[in-house]
Order: structure tokens, then sequence, then C-alpha cells
């Protein structure tokens, strides 16, 4: 048996799929620049309360093939919706953190409710409806902070990444913090396997696309999860917004808690997204 699919345009994605087949399916949807690997806390989890869990490695990340065409929120959507038609998920419970977040919506309201595949979503630290500035989100993040992002990355992706990883993603430059060696190494990690260019082309994916129209057009029941000291995702920019625009949607707001808290607090987010999941 293979862990991939091949995509209508020739790109094969890794994908993981564990647990029961007649389970009811979890599918698990990473962030930038990572791998199906950050959600190894979840799928354990998970699996071990008889869910049926799966997570891809988005094209150009992790496993997947290093290609250098369609590193956008069109083909993430549909290279996710490939791995749910092989698999034939129905019932499905999508959840996506930060850019992860905005595949989950572009799939859900393109795809996954159109094919009647979908029960529910889940948007953790998610990067809807969009980071950037523009006319109808003028409290945006400036454009010279991803000008600076592709910058640091173009110049040591190494360092850089190890940069993220041990400062804002997890919190872990806040005074008192309890930084975690080996959760550093396996983000860098994670970045590392994959493709630089996918990188770079993923910073105008996650920061420039609108996905006003994927947020309303989600009806399906839909927990939007948020740190309010989320600093790669500052979550006025992202939760507050997604919960005005989602016609189904409950929102909570965890005090604290960092962009990564799907991984520092994974004992927190697992006990209310089961909450979610089985309510």
């Amino acid at each position: 048996m293979t862990n991939f699919v091949t995509t209508s345009d020739g790109v094969d994605i890794f994908y993981k799929d564990w647990g029961s087949k007649d389970a009811q399916p979890i599918m698990f949807h990473h962030g930038w620049p990572l791998s199906s690997d950050d959600w190894d806390a979840q799928m354990l989890f998970f699996l071990s309360q008889g869910y049926r869990v799966i997570a891809h490695d988005r094209r150009g990340h992790g496993r997947s093939a290093q290609v250098d065409f369609g590193h956008d929120m069109d083909h993430y959507a549909a290279d996710a919706a490939a791995v749910a038609a092989h698999l034939d998920l129905r019932n499905a419970i999508h959840i996506g953190h930060s850019t992860g977040g905005g595949e989950v919506a572009a799939y859900v309201a393109r795809h996954g409710i159109p094919q009647g595949r979908v029960a529910k979503a889940v948007l953790v630290s998610a990067v809807p409806p969009i980071m950037v500035k523009t006319d109808r989100y003028p409290g945006g993040l400036p454009m010279d902070v991803f000008d600076g992002l592709r910058a640091g990355l173009a110049a040591n992706r190494a360092q850089f990444f190890r940069d993220v990883a041990s400062g804002p993603f997890y919190g872990f430059n806040r005074e008192g913090a309890d930084v975690q060696q080996g959760v550093i190494d396996n983000w860098w990690r994670q970045g590392m396997m994959g493709s630089t260019l996918a990188h770079y082309q993923g910073i105008k994916a996650f920061s420039q696309t609108d996905q006003t129209d994927d947020l309303k057009a989600i009806t399906v029941p839909t927990l939007v999860l948020h740190g309010d000291d989320d600093q790669i995702v500052p979550y006025k920019n992202g939760g507050l917004l997604q919960a005005d625009l989602l016609p189904n949607a409950t929102l909570k707001i965890y005090e604290g808690y960092p962009h990564g808290m799907l991984t520092v607090n994974a004992d927190v987010l697992n006990a209310d997204l089961l909450a979610f999941i089985k309510g």
C-alpha cells in the first residue's frame, strides 16, 4: 500500500491514514513551512479516542513532491480534495492550523461541502480572511512584514527557521517561557525537509489570499480557536474576523497562548477539539 496520492496535475502528495476505516475521519492540515508530523500530539490522541486520523504533507512540504508550481491556496485546497477523494472520506472533520486553516477554509468551501464530505471544520491560529493590510481589511499587517520573511528565508533558510521556532512561534521569546529544545528542533527538522521554493512562494499564499468568500460559504459547524498572544497571526486579524464571517461559528480565545499552541498546549486544545467533535 502506497502512502501517496497523485493529483490531477501530477504531484505526489504524501499522507498518513491511521485507524479503523469505519471510524469517523479527522483530517489535519498543517501550517507553513511544516509537515503532517506537526500533528503528532493530535494524531495519537484522536486515534486513541477511536477516530480515523489522516494528515498529508502539502505540495513542496515534508515528503510530498518538491515541484516548482502550484504553491497557492487554490492548489493546496485541490490537493487536500485529492487526498479526501482517494480515501473516500465522508462525514469528516477538517482541522487546520495557520496556513492549514486557510487550506481548510478553501477545501471545505470549494470541495468538501459541494461533495457532501464534511461534517465540521476547525480553524486554529488560522490565516483567513487575509493577513496583509488591504482596503477591505485596513487592520492587516503591512507588506514589509512579509517581504521581511521572504528576505530572511532567501538569505539563510536554516538560521531563519531556527529563529522563528525558538522565538515567536511558540512564545519562547516571552519572559519566563518554558523553552522546549525538542519542539524547536522538530519544527526546524520539518521545515528543512521541504522545498525552499515552496516555502518562499507559500508566503504569498498565506498572506495575500483573500478568503472572505470561502469563510462565508462554510455552513457546517466551525470551531475557531486562537491565542491572544499569537505573534505570527494576530488574533484580531484571524479568529475574531473568522467568527464574524462564518455562518455557524463557535469562537474561543485562549489567554496567553502562542501561535504553536497545538503543540505546547496540546492537553487543553485536544480536550476542546474532542468536545466540539462529539458535541
